[in-house]
């Protein structure tokens, strides 16, 4: 009874910690880009300048670990700015009304040595829906500092449409002007508490 009762409290107490280390966010190291594509014959490639978030790990060591991101619309750069006003209008973000885009893990599970599947919901537009985020792990490193710091590729496709992003116009050969599907891609730089 009395091994029982130990592995109870060391299960309960393993869990209960097993999110213990926090980690700062290198917003002047890390981009948030997206691609999406245009008139049937190439893409728009543009960055969110403001984004910030919290991730909280077991040290170092990735798997159940939990992220809570979010990513301000009007910061939108696409280098041209009457593009860029356009997509802070109605028509797509509608960023004064709803001024973040925002993740928040439900599981965050290793797939390989370095790969991680991290399932969420995700929130535009007012819009939430679940969507699994592919995550790599691209190296961890002390600093000159002595800090810890942990670098993430992070890769997901969302529809616009699924959030209420609905405007394009169909093109005279069929087709829109704007693809449906958006490719988001970051590069995250972590800071160890």
């Amino acid at each position: 009874m009395n091994k029982f009762i130990a592995l109870l409290i060391l299960t309960f107490s393993t869990s209960l910690f097993s999110q213990n280390t926090e980690w700062t966010l290198d917003k002047t190291h890390s981009t948030i880009q997206f691609k999406v594509g245009y008139m049937l014959i190439s893409n728009v490639v543009g960055n969110f300048k403001n984004f910030d978030g919290v991730f909280k790990s077991n040290g170092e060591n990735f798997d159940g670990s939990s992220v809570d991101f979010n990513i301000e619309t009007a910061s939108i750069n696409t280098d041209n700015d009457k593009r860029d006003d356009h997509l802070r209008s109605d028509d797509f973000f509608e960023s004064e009304k709803f001024p973040l885009i925002t993740f928040k893990s439900k599981s965050f599970k290793k797939v390989s040595d370095k790969k991680f599947k991290v399932t969420g919901d995700f929130t535009m537009r007012g819009v939430t829906k679940q969507i699994d985020v592919d995550v790599t792990h691209t190296g961890t490193i002390k600093d000159n500092q002595g800090k810890t710091r942990a670098g993430f590729n992070v890769k997901t496709t969302v529809n616009r449409m699924d959030y209420g992003v609905n405007w394009s116009r169909t093109l005279d050969v069929g087709g829109l002007v704007v693809a449906d599907d958006v490719e988001l891609d970051g590069n995250v730089i972590w800071i160890m508490k």
